[in-house]
């Protein structure tokens, strides 16, 4: 026997069970679960991805979608799963072969399209546990799905909580974690405003709702106060996990507010105001809050600045947390990323990207895309890149290096184009108006 076939024996005798659960733990971060992905940072541990690509090269496979969405496409294993609208207004969650884009199966799970500016009802991305899917529309419908299509539970939250109120139509993705599905609601305090969120009655209130994800019942249903005005109530935030000194914590970013919420039983354990010091009534927030070592990201919109606090607080933090704030080259729509220890920043409406320390906030650098197409969608980085989708269907792959390095530009067409690269298994996750493609070997 050799010496290096003796040390992984006593290797394998002293870790036991606990190695096995750390190889599990480290093959199942390939995946991507989530909108935001296996770490909710719009990160990934993959390696061998493509830097460059055409439409007709370097495609594994493509899948024309009935419509288009902004929803994202979520990974597990060998499943691909989305929801798209259909011509008849249908909202349907499709589940694919990873390996083929053949659909194993289509579920009409909703009923009831309709497009607010560039949002529809299939704008929430879907999450999955690797046993159970769950999609959420903006009809308030939630559907949940075991691998092989079989329907588990459904909910209509309108039914219960009042239909959403939310100007450009509901856009918040569910959050899994720990067991436990995640619904965050910040909507407008009356519903008179918008004909899609009518139901005989006025008043809202904004919330985040927990619920068991085996049987959709309510395990608890938390308030959250505001004293924001008008628009300002509205996010197209998701909510994310963030684990502290006081335990698991649910992170909430709209309404004027960050906030941190136990995920016991939803008490807010601290929260950071600041964001709309003139209280603008039209300053809704569309990027998620990110966490990034040692600080909260909560980026405030319409060209103001991206706030970093402290992680850890109690109480109101405003002040006490504030570690940096980013001024320039802000972010509108898209969340930032947090990769290999930086954080990026996608200014959209620029088409500028920004390379930050999280600690300090200092710009490390700082360069266009070079395309004139404006980004909705967030950036995503794996393999020492990252990599943005613009409107029109333009993808631009970067260097996640220490100076700013454009490795590709890749005019796929097929706009509008709103949904962000995912990856897994050696492979990129494209969706387009038309398609959705999968690029790699």
């Amino acid at each position: 026997m050799g010496e290096k076939q003796r040390f992984f024996e006593r290797v394998s005798i002293r870790l036991g069970a606990a190695w096995l659960i750390t190889v599990l733990a480290t093959a199942q971060a390939a995946d991507w679960p989530q909108w935001r992905g296996p770490r909710f940072d719009g990160s990934s541990p993959e390696k061998n991805l493509p830097s460059t690509w055409s439409t007709t090269e370097g495609i594994a496979w493509k899948r024309s979608l009935p419509a288009r969405a902004g929803s994202t496409p979520i990974i597990w294993g060998d499943r691909v799963f989305l929801t798209t609208p259909d011509a008849n207004k249908n909202l349907l969650l499709l589940s694919l072969d990873r390996k083929t884009g053949a659909v194993l199966w289509q579920k009409e799970a909703a009923v009831g399209d309709r497009t607010g500016e560039r949002n529809n009802m299939a704008s929430p991305s879907p999450v999955t546990d690797g046993k159970s899917v769950f999609a959420l529309f903006g009809t308030s419908d939630l559907v949940a799905y075991d691998f092989s299509g079989a329907e588990l539970w459904r909910r209509n939250l309108g039914k219960d909580f009042g239909k959403f109120a939310i100007m450009w139509l509901y856009g918040s993705s569910p959050l899994l974690y720990k067991g436990k599905l995640y619904i965050q609601v910040l909507q407008r305090d009356v519903a008179s405003e918008y004909s899609h969120a009518l139901d005989g009655k006025n008043e809202r209130e904004s919330y985040l709702l927990c619920l068991d994800p085996k049987t959709g019942r309510d395990l608890w249903r938390s308030v959250r106060p505001t004293d924001a005005i008008k628009e300002s109530n509205e996010a197209y935030s998701t909510p994310t996990p963030y684990e502290g000194p006081q335990g698991t914590e649910i992170v909430l970013l709209g309404g004027d507010y960050l906030t941190g919420h136990s995920a016991k039983d939803g008490k807010e354990l601290w929260r950071a105001g600041g964001l709309n010091p003139k209280k603008d009534p039209w300053w809704r927030i569309v990027p998620s809050p990110v966490m990034a070592d040692g600080v909260i990201l909560a980026s405030a919109p319409k060209r103001d600045p991206v706030f970093a606090y402290k992680a850890g607080g109690k109480g109101d933090i405003t002040a006490s947390h504030l570690a940096w704030k980013m001024t320039e080259n802000s972010t509108d729509w898209s969340t930032p990323l947090f990769y290999n220890g930086k954080i990026y920043v996608l200014d959209g409406d620029k088409k500028v990207l920004t390379c930050m320390d999280p600690k300090t906030g200092e710009k490390k650098w700082s360069g266009p895309l070079g395309v004139k197409e404006i980004f909705w969608s967030s950036p995503t980085g794996a393999d020492g890149k990252i990599y943005c989708i613009g409107e029109g269907g333009t993808v631009v792959v970067c260097s996640a290096g220490e100076e700013f390095k454009l490795l590709a530009t890749i005019p796929m067409g097929e706009g509008p184009c709103r949904s962000s690269i995912t990856v897994a298994n050696e492979h990129l996750f494209i969706r387009t108006a038309q398609n959705l493609y999968c690029v790699g070997k």
